[in-house]
């Protein structure tokens, strides 16, 4: 294989990989925006209201490592990511007029897998920074710590959330437990 094709191709597969995390980021980004307005005035409006600012400012710090590696966001990507995120608002969820209980459970849980993929690609990008000086280890490390924190807030809104749609509120001491009770065996 020839030397330059063998060391073209890393850098095309890295281009995809952090184009497509960039257009998740978009939708994650607006999914965020969403829940803090629809919870603004309710107990966890604060917390989601940082928590959609934090997730804007690692969509646009995504940006900035692209753009030190030289790669551009693709307008299609994120064109179909914002678009998918408000076709997304369409489900049903047993209700019509009013907004069903079931939608933050839902949208909770989507935001978390976008959160854990979003910590995946810090990670990944992690790796690199050992051997590319373009990629600043202690900011993805920070990153890194920072979508693990996101991951563990979405995680205890959403039990709260879940028993709220499905049955009486547990108490704060069980919602750790609930969230990670081992499956029978």
């Amino acid at each position: 294989m020839n030397p330059l094709a063998a060391r073209a191709e890393p850098e095309r597969m890295l281009r995809l990989y952090l184009t497509d995390h960039f257009a998740g980021a978009t939708g994650g980004s607006e999914l965020a925006r969403r829940l803090a307005r629809t919870h603004r005035n309710g107990p966890y409006g604060r917390e989601l209201d940082t928590f959609a600012h934090d997730v804007a400012r690692d969509r646009e710090t995504l940006r900035t490592l692209m753009a030190s590696l030289d790669i551009t966001p693709q307008r299609a990507k994120v064109a179909a990511a914002w678009t998918a995120e408000r076709v997304g608002r369409l489900k049903p969820n047993g209700r019509i007029v009013r907004r069903s209980p079931l939608s933050n459970v839902l949208e909770l849980e989507a935001m978390r897998m976008g959160v854990e993929g979003k910590a995946s690609c810090w990670r990944a990008l992690r790796m690199l920074a050992d051997n590319d000086d373009r990629l600043p280890a202690d900011e993805l490390d920070s990153l890194i710590d920072r979508a693990e924190d996101q991951s563990s807030f979405l995680e205890r809104l959403r039990v709260r959330m879940a028993a709220g749609a499905f049955g009486p509120e547990p108490a704060a001491g069980d919602v750790r437990r609930t969230a990670h009770r081992p499956s029978p065996a």
